[in-house]
This record gives structure tokens, C-alpha cells and sequence, in this order.
């Protein structure tokens, strides 16, 4: 008796719950105003390590200039005429000096100008970006201000005493909103700290700094869909 055999498709894999994060609200001072509750979808997903893997290196891919260049043997200057005749020599036949075995003569299979650009989907885009914002609020390392309005003109003192009383240390990336112009010209001088507008954030950013400092403004949220 023949059994049939009932065709199934691929098994998905039951996703855990996103995880309720919050993050302690300061001032530029480091005074503590109070908890935020974080986006779940952003700041508490398991990271994707695959898909972080995979946009991290079509970025960088992206930032190749691809200039790079070399000259086939039809692209060499000089070469127009036969080095020797044909027959008679001994020696195997040429028709010109450019070829590349010759010194100074074209390069074969070299680089040729080109684009590294790698095309990714914008939902793998997403999930990376938030899965490094995951990675980063499960180690408590995504820190939290209100504005910063106080600062009346760009000073590096402003913001080294900032990240100091903040306690952010090692590598710090910054989400400015486009407003966010003193903070800029303040945080721009310090190597250790980088800064980002909020509609530029991206995961290797994120994942290439230990803390993330945002303000309320630029703090991450869900979109509201119909």
C-alpha cells in the first residue's frame, strides 16, 4: 500500500517576545529626571546576528571609492610597430612590445574602476538597526537626555563635562536632531565621541561605539501603521 506523503513547508522559527527595557532620563548636568520605558520592536528584540553581519558589510562595501585602475595593453602608450620580423630571429613571434609580458606593457586582469554597492532590502536594513539598539540597551549602554537647549554657544568644555557627569566612557555616538547645531560644533573635536543626525542612524555606527547618548527628541520610537 503506497503512503502519501504530506508536503510541508519550511518550519519558522517562534520568535520570543520582545523584552520591556527602560532607560534613565538626565539632564545635561546628570541630574535624573525620571525612567522612559523603551520601544519593545526596537530596544528589546533578540539581535539577528546574520542580518547585522550582512548590512554591516554591504556599508562598508559602500564606502569604497572603486577608483582604482590599470592599463590593458590597447590603453599603453607606444607599441604601434612589430618589434622584430616575424621569421628568422629563433626567437617566438611579437607583434608589439605593449603586450604584458613585456616591461612597461599593459597589465592583464587588472582592477578597473567598478562599484562595491551591495543591494539590501530595506526590512533587513531595519532589523539590523534594531538589533544593534537591542545589543547595546541589553547591556545598558543606551543613555538618555532631555535636550540640549542649556548650551548657548559651541564649547568642547561643555562636552567633555557632559560625558563626564553622564558616565558615558570609551566610544560615545551622539543622536543630534537637525536643530541640535551648538551640540554639534561642541562633541565634534573629542575622538573619542561621534555624532549622527537621528534620520542617519545606522548599525554600524551603533555597533562601532559602546554607548548610545539621545535625546528626547531623537529617542527611537515605534510607527504608527494603518
Amino acid at each position: 500500500m503506497t503512503q502519501l506523503l504530506t508536503l510541508r513547508g519550511p518550519v519558522k522559527k517562534d520568535r520570543p517576545e520582545p523584552t520591556k527595557r527602560s532607560v534613565t532620563r538626565r539632564d545635561i548636568s546628570g541630574k535624573e529626571l525620571g525612567s522612559v520605558a523603551l520601544e519593545p520592536t526596537i530596544f528589546g528584540i533578540e539581535p539577528n546576528m546574520a542580518v547585522m553581519h550582512q548590512v554591516v558589510k554591504a556599508q562598508l562595501a559602500a564606502k569604497r571609492a572603486g577608483t582604482q585602475s590599470t592599463k590593458t595593453r590597447k590603453e599603453v602608450r607606444g607599441g604601434g610597430r612589430k618589434p622584430f620580423n616575424q621569421k628568422g630571429t629563433g626567437g617566438a613571434r611579437q607583434g608589439t612590445i605593449r603586450a604584458p609580458h613585456y616591461p612597461g606593457g599593459g597589465i592583464a586582469l587588472g582592477p578597473r574602476p567598478r562599484k562595491y554597492d551591495q543591494k539590501t532590502p530595506k526590512k533587513m536594513i531595519r532589523l539590523a538597526l534594531n538589533s544593534a539598539l537591542s545589543d547595546r540597551a541589553s547591556l545598558e549602554r543606551v543613555a538618555l537626555i532631555d535636550n540640549f537647549a542649556t548650551w548657548s554657544a559651541p564649547k568642547t568644555k561643555d562636552a567633555i563635562s557632559a560625558i563626564e557627569k553622564l558616565g558615558l566612557n570609551g566610544k560615545v555616538l551622539v543622536v543630534l536632531a537637525k536643530d541640535d547645531v551648538v551640540a554639534f560644533h561642541s562633541f565634534r573635536n573629542l575622538p573619542n565621541v561621534k555624532t549622527v543626525d537621528a534620520g542617519e542612524l545606522n548599525t554600524y555606527d551603533v555597533l562601532d561605539a559602546e554607548w548610545i547618548l539621545f535625546t528626547d527628541a531623537t529617542l527611537p520610537q515605534a510607527k504608527e501603521t494603518n
